[in-house]
């Protein structure tokens, strides 16, 4: 096992890189990053937005245009296009510099020597030469050697896919020569015992290691190829995705149909083409990756104000999806300001000795250190400068338990701290009050037992504590050692429950979120914390029950059971797998190393600002309060973000491709083209317009009530009850122009191009809500991009534009019948609205 190396820091490295030093070598050799991201520039990332097919067809069927002779066409539709592309790009832009700044909140960064002086650095700023000082919880930043080391415990398993922890330390002598494999990295390396690699991460001890290879040239960075393919796609990257398709798979027939019917009454062959395109340009819904990304950015930063900092963007949709959250308990249902109350012998009163072996083991412990070995070590300043710490077996979550050897005057000790039934279970004696040890005998035991259900009854968080005397010449601390032992106590701790905690769980079910608490302590201290917080418990489910269940046994049971007690990290994980097999949509909060693997299983994954680092990466969001309330609040920021997505996503599938739709069908009868390419186009842009402000609309509190999901099967019935409405208006529009107002070709398509841009821009206002639409206000910038955008389209045919758009003025009596037309249309939209909740809620 590990033994204490205190091989000195090499004088040469004693007080790291100097500044300047550390500047120039990142100037020489990068950023410390697998794999630095190119950006482009800001031209090239802008020119990117023009790889759209249909975009670039467009453009090339305008250019066509001109050189046949219609420039001043051919120019008006480039500057649409390219405002429209433009308009795409600010916004996305925007939203990527909003989500970086965010995303250095919570940077991971590691404690370096520079000049002399421990600091925090983010990882990208470390140099070969640094001198790292690593600890339990760390990520190790980069590949390096080991300068000192004491119970250097790492886990490699990213390299060597080895699952235990293998230790490391020090070479032999100072100044050794490198060990066998150290310039190329390859098996040898990763074997040899001086080494640390980057994306390892520090189990237990402590180290501090010189950094020789960073970013792509260390041994992770030559495998980097495979680990930099891209992530499986969230539910809400697939839902998008899917929407897509469906609005693809209908625009496809729809142009081909336009095509075939202009060919066949012999229009222009340029003319119908560009028609066709612009006609696959509006019903496309290009907007889509801009209006999800500028939500969800929007949403992020909104979370940030709630103490949320968001690592992942799209994770916020998740967390709005959410219906079961796991927690530990500490710090998230409790205070986390952990108190030592009582250090107990088998009578039940406070025994002196029992502190003593307590402190003896945290002050000496070098591992993984927890919140309890804080506690100890600050209810008493003990003298312990008479022992001298020999070995340790660090702590481990299959153990649950930490030893270690110790050594005063002629007498060799192993004292022994942790979860009481474990340390029970290694015991043949106890320690009686006078201090003489007694045969631990089937009385004795249950008069311990007893004593240790009372503690957990009283909410007392509890350990146990043990020791036994070895020979002088037992070199080293092993796990065998941990037999035959003597029981001196239990140390006993308390934890208040935290006052908001009982209110937010409370708040959490009420917005159909179960919380389900997945905890290390025992049933009796969970039971207690629950009836302080008045959270009622439907079930418990022990780490010892839960071993004994199989995957199928396991999904029957956790649906009613919110209560996991001394559960270990792989049965966490389980428990997880086990409710996402139930078709949940599962949280973990989690701030440990156990904590990494659920925090990767679990479709939210989200740790605290505090956490170590292994969990702040796992993580797709970071709280920067350890506090249930900041939680949900985050909940429903996910909600209100995914309700704005929806909204733009129904517009996009009812009024606007009811729209196109009619425009489409118009070329049947119709002996010209309803719409000029580029009236199309100007069409789109200015829809895109009025839609800038969705990201910023209010939802409603009934949107806000449950989780919610992707269901493409409701948005298809959604567009099949609405659009058929706008498409009925349309043609409505068009006898009425063409018997009231005997439209020739240009008044057709102007009065039609008016229409149509106040029936699908105004239409958002019935269509963002399931109420009454005067029942919920929209937000100011909607209701002024919007209006503002019909009345533009209202004016532009009296405007010095007009010729060059193909537009004519508009005799007034066209606006008496705009007015009823679109009051018609917005009362039937809601009547078909409020018909189609009601059947989806009898569904």
């Amino acid at each position: 096992m590990a033994t204490l190396d205190q091989t000195p820091i090499l004088p040469n490295h004693a007080n790291g890189l100097s500044s300047r030093e550390a500047a120039e070598r990142l100037a020489r050799v990068g950023p410390n990053r697998l794999k630095s991201p190119r950006q482009r520039a800001i031209g090239l990332q802008f020119l990117m937005q023009f790889k759209n097919p249909l975009v670039l067809v467009l453009l090339v069927a305008s250019g066509i245009s001109a050189i046949t002779g219609d420039a001043g066409g051919a120019l008006i539709i480039g500057l649409i296009v390219v405002m429209s592309v433009t308009l795409d790009f600010v916004q996305s832009y925007r939203a990527g510099l909003a989500a970086d700044r965010l995303a250095l909140q919570v940077a991971v960064t590691s404690n370096v020597l520079r000049d002399g002086m421990p600091g925090e650095l983010p990882v990208a700023d470390l140099v070969p030469g640094d001198v790292v000082l690593l600890s339990a919880g760390d990520l190790v930043p980069a590949d390096a050697r080991v300068l000192q080391a004491g119970d250097f415990f790492v886990n490699q398993a990213q390299l060597t896919g080895e699952p235990y922890p293998v230790e490391k330390r020090a070479p032999d002598r100072p100044g050794a020569p490198p060990s066998p494999g150290a310039v190329a990295a390859g098996a040898d390396t990763l074997a040899a015992h001086d080494r640390v690699f980057m994306g390892s991460s520090v189990v237990s001890g402590s180290a501090h290691v010189l950094l020789e290879r960073t970013g792509s040239g260390t041994a992770l960075g030559q495998v980097a190829v495979s680990l930099s393919q891209p992530a499986p796609a969230t539910a809400f990257e697939m839902g998008t995705r899917r929407f897509g398709m469906l609005i693809m798979r209908l625009t496809l027939p729809l142009v081909l149909f336009t095509v075939l019917v202009n060919v066949s009454m012999h229009r222009p062959l340029l003319e119908s083409f560009l028609f066709a395109v612009a006609l696959a340009v509006g019903l496309t819904p290009e907007l889509l990756p801009m209006v999800v990304s500028v939500t969800l950015t929007r949403g992020a930063l909104r979370m940030a104000a709630l103490q949320v900092i968001v690592k992942r963007p799209s994770a916020i949709q998740d967390l709005g999806a959410m219906d079961v959250l796991c927690t530990d308990k500490t710090g998230t249902l409790t205070e986390a300001h952990i108190r030592l109350e009582r250090h107990v012998d088998i009578s039940g009163a406070d025994n002196p000795q029992v502190l003593a072996l307590a402190y003896l083991n945290s002050f000496f412990e070098s591992g993984l250190k927890s919140p309890l070995d804080d506690a100890i070590l600050a209810h008493e300043d003990m003298d312990v400068s008479g022992w001298e710490k020999i070995d340790e077996v660090p702590f481990d979550f299959e153990r649950r338990r930490v030893s270690v050897l110790v050594e005063r005057a002629a007498a060799r000790r192993l004292v022994v701290k942790g979860a009481p039934e474990d340390v029970l279970r290694l015991c043949t004696h106890y320690q009686d009050p006078a201090g003489h040890p007694a045969a631990l005998d089937a009385a004795a035991l249950a008069r311990l037992n007893t004593l240790f259900d009372s503690l957990g009854n009283d909410g007392f968080r509890v350990l146990g504590i043990a020791w036994r005397d070895v020979a002088l010449d037992h070199p080293h601390a092993v796990v065998s050692d941990e037999s035959g032992l003597n029981f001196a106590g239990f140390a006993a701790f308390l934890d208040p429950p935290k006052n908001s905690a009982g209110q937010a769980i409370h708040a959490m079910a009420t917005k159909g979120v179960a919380v389900k608490i997945l905890t290390g302590d025992n049933e009796l201290v969970t039971r207690h914390l629950c009836a302080q917080l008045g959270v009622p418990v439907q079930g418990v489910l022990t780490g010892t029950e839960l071993a004994a269940l199989n995957d199928d046994a396991l999904r029957a049971r956790v649906e009613n059971v919110n209560l996991f007690c001394r559960v270990n990290p792989a049965q966490k994980n389980r428990v997880i797998l086990a409710l996402k097999a139930r078709g949940h949509v599962v949280g973990y909060l989690g701030d440990g190393i156990n904590d990494a693997p659920s925090l990767h299983t679990a479709d939210v994954g989200i740790s605290v600002d505090g956490a170590v680092d292994v969990a702040k990466q796992a993580a797709a969001m970071i709280l920067l309060e350890h506090d249930l309330t900041v939680l949900h609040a985050g909940v429903l920021e996910g909600r209100r973000t995914f309700g704005n997505v929806m909204k733009y996503i129904m517009m996009a599938t009812s009024s606007n491709f009811g729209n196109m739709f009619s425009m489409a069908a118009a070329t049947l009868f119709l002996p010209f083209l309803p719409m000029l390419p580029l009236q199309i186009l100007l069409n789109n842009l200015l829809y895109d317009v009025s839609e800038l402000s969705l990201p910023l609309d209010n939802v409603d509190e009934e949107d806000l009530a449950r989780p919610r999901h992707w269901d493409m099967g409701f948005i298809r019935k959604f567009m099949l009850s609405i659009g058929p409405i706008s498409s009925l208006f349309d043609f409505l529009t068009f006898y009425l122009l063409i018997r009231l107002f005997e439209a020739q070709e240009s008044m057709f398509r102007t009065g039609w191009f008016v229409e149509s841009i106040a029936t699908q821009v105004l239409v958002i206002f019935v269509i963002r809500t399931r109420r009454n639409p005067l029942r919920s206000p929209p937000h100011r910038w909607l209701v002024m991009t919007s209006v503002g955008v019909v009345v533009t389209a209202m004016v532009l045919p009296y405007t010095v534009l007009a010729p060059y758009l193909g537009f004519v003025p508009l005799p007034p009596a066209f606006f008496a019948l705009l007015m009823t037309l679109v009051v018609v249309y917005l009362l039937m939209v809601e009547k078909a609205k409020q018909w189609f909740y009601r059947q989806q809620t009898r569904a």
